[in-house]
């Protein structure tokens, strides 16, 4: 299948994508800002937007937003695996506790809910920040995830109760 950058654009494509831009930048931007460094944030966006007009003949124009997180936590991953490792000395000194890791874990300023997050494993956290911080349930969770509203819907009330599960666990000394 040709990719819609090969086809040729119309003014229909470039208004309806410019809609889009506008109406979703800011929500890529914070996604990105939530899971890595700000200053990458417009860059991955960007990126996502890119894919988007490549794909613009794919984009499911009901569900536009879900296609953008979705295709946002492919473009981060894969941004991850670039990532080159900086030598011991060149890592700046910081009084934030890291936990395995994680960037979106280290965005989190209380220890104790850091704690718990990443004991509930990366899907489970991946579905509790999608509903807390982008605001996602039902129908655009689903989009996201790549399964079918019940499925999100189950998957979501069962990473809730992993956390509350680890909350628990953490809080009773």
């Amino acid at each position: 299948m040709p990719d819609s950058a090969d086809l040729p654009t119309t003014t229909a494509d470039v208004d309806w994508f410019t809609v889009i831009v506008r109406a979703h930048s800011s929500a890529l931007v914070r996604y990105f800002a939530r899971r890595g460094p700000r200053q990458d944030a417009e860059d991955l966006a960007a990126e996502v937007f890119a894919t988007a007009w490549r794909r613009r003949d794919d984009l499911p124009r009901e569900a536009v937003l879900p296609w953008l997180y979705r295709t946002a936590g492919f473009t981060l991953a894969n941004s991850r695996r670039k990532h080159i490792d900086l030598p011991v000395d060149a890592v700046p000194e910081s009084r934030v506790v890291r936990v395995d890791g994680d960037p979106e874990l280290n965005l989190l300023f209380d220890a104790e809910l850091r704690g718990a997050l990443a004991s509930v494993g990366e899907r489970d956290r991946q579905i509790l920040l999608l509903h807390a911080w982008e605001g996602l349930d039902g129908a655009e969770l689903a989009g996201v995830l790549g399964i079918s509203r019940s499925g999100a819907d189950a998957a979501l009330s069962r990473a809730r109760k992993r956390l509350r599960d680890a909350w628990g666990e953490r809080m009773s000394f």
